[in-house]
Order: C-alpha cells, then structure tokens, then sequence
C-alpha cells in the first residue's frame, strides 16, 4: 500500500468513460508526475484526487484512509491551480494565511507560518503587495506559499508552469525541484511538456485517451518505453520509429531498412531474442541521440553500427546540429556535436548506437520484450 493509492478508479460522464481503469501507487515524498496530450485524463484524474470531481468507481487513498465523497477541504491535500486563483484585492500575505483563516488557525500561528513559507520562497519583500502588482513568477510563488502553509499530505500542481515565458518556465521548474528536495513532500503534477516531466519527476505516469500508457521512473520511461505512443511523445526530438525486417545473419539477429528504392540498410541488433522475429514486420525504435557523427559515438557502446546516408535537411540549434535523413522511406533525425561536418545533400557517415535501440510489434504498437 502507498501513502497515495488510486485503485481501479474510473470517470464517465453519462454513457461516456474517460478515465479507464488507472491504478497508481505513489509513495511518500514521491514527486509523480501526469503527463499526456490535452484531453488525456490527466487533469480530470487529478481532481478527482481533490475532491473536485466524483469517481464513478475504484478507490482513492491517501495515507491508507479512503476518500471517495470526502469534502476537498477535509483531504488534507493543497491544489495550485494554473490560473494561480489568487484574490485580487487581498495583499500576498493575507493570499497565503486566507486558507488556514478559514480553518480557524489563531493569528499569531498563521502569521509565522507565512513568515516561513515567504523565507522559503523568498517573497518577504511582497507579502504587502496585491497580486495585481506581481510578475507571473511571483504570483506563482505565492500561490505555492498558499498551498505551503498549509503543511498538506499531498501537493496537487496542475499545469501551474504553462502561463509563464520560456525562461521563467525553466528558472520555476528548478525552483519546484529544489523545494520537493527540501521538504520531501508528496507531490502530483499534471504538465502536457515531456520536457517538465522527465525533469521533475521521480515517477512518470504516461496517459493517452484516459489510459495509462506506461509508469515508471524518467529512464525507464525514456529508455525502454512501453509502445510507440510513450516512444514517441517522450523525448524531443522525438524518437525514431522506422519500419523493418527482422534477418538473421551469422547467427545475429539484424532490422533491415529498405528505402523507396529499394536500397538496404542492415543494423545489428544487440538483444539475441529478436532472433525469434526472423522475417517478420517490426517497428525499429532509436532515439536521435544514438544516431550521430562517429566522433560524437558512444565509446562504452559495443555495439556500433556505421552507415553512409544523404542528409535532407540540417537544423543548428546551438549546443546540437539536428539532421534529417530518409531510413526505411521514412524520415530519421539525428542528433550531431554543433561543429560537425554535415550540410544538406551531402553523404554523410553515421555512428548508430544499437544498444539503445528498442524493437516493436507493428500489430499492437508494444514493445517487444529484450
């Protein structure tokens, strides 16, 4: 049993299911992040957490106390909104200390309890200020001093990154970081951004069309992802997914690659138990970063495949040179140093790290197991 558990729990509206059958066990001090698409389910399951929208069935619990009809306000769980729902006409410090006003904290205990949590996260100098007057960073701060104060079992975060510019977005997701390490709070966050998600989390739930599509820890999510939707949502630029034929030469299994014209390509696999799919359809899976130049490769891979490719186009993006190429009729981005000699409609050779690559079933879009 984990401190938070959501066993089997589904959503309908009317005749229509939106949330199937998800089972999440997170533990205390878990940072868990909800990720997927918009309309997913994420959001929907989060306020369910809350009390804010009814389960139709299974259980949720949390620190082994089920609270299917509980009222929000007796979850001891604390919500930061997207939005950041912050009263207008109240100062910061009366933002933060309202809630725990409400539940009839005496003055003294709710006005240390602020001077903490604005130390923490250094707002002191605006706790008199309205929030009218307060950059998005600092009405995001605020509305986690909010949720703070109020010492919860579970921190809720939904989307509370998605208002604030692309710098300010990076400099608050190491502020979240460096707090969840300070405090060992539990936390669940719902973000749409892989990049939030594989940067904040311990634990990674994956969600597609009201499914669960994979949980596990940022690794294994990114190393060895369940299907092809996971492969390729997480990650940016995203995976590769190329279609193959599995032959085995010398007693090693190989994914070849045939372009439009007939042209073949062959890749050693380093798992054995592909051999069992000699001759049949997959789905070859490889990250962009383990197609590159050969000076950039791997030197702890042992398995490093070389091959000659046209480069269709290339994308400097300062630190990497991103280029496109066609394998398996189908484009392929690789992942190249920033100096690298590659430039459009040159053949270029390529390092391939097949220690990295993973195998699918086309039928079912899952993972075929190592």
């Amino acid at each position: 049993m984990g401190f938070l558990d959501i066993r089997n729990v589904t959503k309908s509206y009317g005749a229509t299911e939106v949330l199937h059958r998800v089972d999440i066990e997170a533990e205390e001090g878990e940072f868990l992040v909800l990720v997927g698409p918009s309309g997913c389910g994420k959001s929907t399951l989060l306020n369910m957490i809350a009390g804010l929208e009814d389960i139709t069935s299974g259980e949720i619990a949390i620190r082994g106390r089920v609270v299917n009809g509980v009222h929000p306000s007796r979850r001891n769980i604390a919500m930061v909104f997207q939005s950041y729902a912050l009263y207008p006409n109240m100062t910061v410090a009366q933002n933060i200390t309202f809630g725990l006003e409400m539940h009839g904290v005496p003055k003294p205990q709710r006005d240390a309890a602020m001077q903490e949590v604005a130390k923490l996260l250094q707002i002191e100098q605006l706790l008199g200020r309205k929030p009218g007057q307060l950059s998005g960073g600092q009405r995001q701060r605020v509305a986690m001093g909010r949720a703070l104060v109020r010492k919860p079992d579970v921190f809720l975060f939904d989307e509370p990154l998605s208002n604030l510019d692309a710098k300010l977005r990076v400099d608050m997701r190491t502020e979240i970081k460096k707090l969840h390490h300070k405090l060992g709070t539990t936390i669940v966050y719902v973000t749409h951004d892989q990049i939030e998600a594989m940067t904040l989390s311990t634990r990674i739930a994956v969600m597609y069309d009201g499914h669960i599509q994979q949980l596990g820890t940022p690794r294994e999510i990114y190393d060895r992802p369940a299907n092809v939707f996971v492969a390729t949502f997480m990650g940016s630029p995203a995976m590769n997914v190329l279609p193959a034929r599995v032959a085995v030469q010398d007693g090693r299994p190989h994914a070849v690659l045939t372009d439009a014209d007939g042209t073949e390509q062959m890749l050693a696999f380093s798992q054995d138990s592909l051999a069992a799919w000699e001759g049949r359809e997959i789905l070859l899976g490889i990250r962009p970063e383990a197609i590159t130049d050969p000076d950039s490769a791997d030197r702890k891979s042992s398995n490093i495949v070389r091959l000659a490719n046209r480069v269709g186009v290339t994308e400097p993006a300062g630190s990497d040179t991103f280029a496109t190429m066609t394998l398996g009729g189908r484009d392929a981005t690789a992942r190249m140093r920033a100096d690298a000699d590659v430039a459009p409609g040159q053949v270029c050779e390529f390092a391939v790290n097949m220690e990295k690559a993973v195998a699918f079933d086309p039928a079912t879009e899952k993972r075929i197991p190592a």
